[in-house]
């Protein structure tokens, strides 16, 4: 198996080797340790001794091991060894049955401990991307649009708190689940979001993170198959994900979706999406995730670019922008407003966005700018705004793209 293969299945099992030692040991902070050691030792020998036949046995017994070296390690610096020793007995109890996952994965249980109330809201999506989604402390930090070490800051105060808490590695009880689904729900949409747009690196796709985050909203809506935003999520991501095989081009650049071959997209999870859409709609008042989905929705099933419902797009982000002050949101509003009513309309409200300040950063922002420039036909101003946001890029592919859209009006 080759290295890629190999970093592929390793990230795959990193949450499951976590969640498996957190379940027999306790001790979060240390078992990330432990864990991202097993990790390294399989990312050198793996290339060159061969994957072993049960690779997430190799990766828990590893893991262990190095885990039970630091906590012998720190039993004999604070010659706590008997008290040490029988607090870990206690925590190797087994959980109950009922509270493992269906396919006996513990990511899941893993995921509801980062996300507990004993957490602040910030530590837990940082925290979780970080131990489940497997995203560096990096990708998170521009999640988040913080410095990385603020963000440094913030899991590690994270991890300090699970570990002093004692918190049990179970399920939360039902009546305590509605209440950790707002950080739950985000965790997921984030790790999805840097699958489907990476905002770093040379591809423009991750399509094990997206694939791993609608992983974890399925198993989270086969357990709450009641709750309307678990399923507006799990829509939002099929509808979303379907159009990725049409994202890039032979040689991985981005392709826009007004140029994107619809016959690329993946027809049946656009079905399966729709039908989950149409199935909680009705229940009542839609929340963020399902106004989302319908947006997605809208626009997979444009027969073509010109063929987009922009006007109850723009009615949906209207919607959606009263629920959720995203300066994000508020510009993919701008954007559908723009193809709505022309470009002039859109670029007032950039500009709005613009003077909120929290978009200072980001390249989207200049990205949208210039694309409404382009088409109000300000070749100048709009030449200007595809190099910001080229410069502003950390994702290679969308580097490319914004230089060589400028490129094409510059003439080159």
């Amino acid at each position: 198996m080759g290295v890629p293969a190999v970093e592929d299945l390793l990230r795959a099992l990193a949450p499951q080797v976590l969640g498996a030692l957190v379940r027999r040991f306790g001790h979060f902070d240390t078992a990330e340790d432990a864990t991202q050691e097993a990790l390294i030792a399989a990312a050198v020998g793996w290339p060159r001794d061969g994957v072993p036949e049960n690779p997430r046995a190799w990766l828990i017994t590893v893991a262990s091991r190095r885990l039970t070296d630091r906590l012998r390690a720190e039993q004999a610096r604070r010659r706590r060894e008997e008290i040490a020793g029988a607090r870990m007995l206690a925590q190797w109890r087994p959980v109950p049955v009922a509270d493992r996952t269906p396919d006996g994965d513990d990511t899941l249980i893993l995921l509801f401990l980062c996300c507990h109330p004993a957490l602040p809201a910030a530590s837990q999506v940082a925290l979780t991307l970080r131990a489940v989604g497997g995203l560096s402390t990096a990708e998170v930090a521009r999640a988040f649009l913080v410095p990385q070490e603020t963000m440094t800051r913030r899991i590690s105060r994270g991890k300090q708190r699970i570990r002093d808490s004692g918190l049990p590695f179970a399920m939360p009880a039902p009546a305590e689940r509605p209440a950790r689904l707002t950080a739950v729900l985000r965790v997921l949409y984030l790790i999805f979001n840097e699958g489907y747009a990476s905002t770093s690196g040379p591809g423009l796709l991750r399509a094990d993170l997206a694939a791993e985050a609608i992983r974890l909203t399925r198993l989270l809506h086969a357990a709450l198959p009641d709750a309307e935003e678990v399923t507006g999520l799990l829509a939002l991501m099929l509808l979303t994900d379907a159009r990725a095989p049409a994202r890039t081009g032979p040689h991985g650049e981005l392709v826009p979706m007004a140029e994107q071959d619809r016959s690329r997209w993946r027809a049946a999870q656009i079905v399966e999406g729709t039908a989950l859409l149409a199935e909680v709609l009705p229940r009542g008042r839609a929340g963020p995730y399902q106004i989302q989905a319908a947006i997605a929705a809208l626009h997979d099933e444009a027969a073509s670019a010109e063929q987009t419902d922009w006007a109850q797009i723009a009615a949906l982000y209207a919607a959606l922008r009263r629920l959720d002050d995203n300066p994000l949101v508020a510009l993919n509003h701008a954007v559908a407003v723009a193809m709505a009513e022309g470009p002039d309309v859109g670029l007032a409200l950039v500009d709005q966005v613009t003077a909120d300040g929290r978009l200072a950063r980001d390249a989207r922002l200049p990205a949208v700018r210039a694309h409404l420039l382009e088409r109000r036909g300000d070749v100048a101003a709009a030449l200007t705004e595809y190099r910001a946001a080229a410069g502003r890029a950390t994702n290679l592919a969308q580097q490319r793209y914004l230089h060589a859209r400028a490129d094409r009006l510059d003439g080159g």
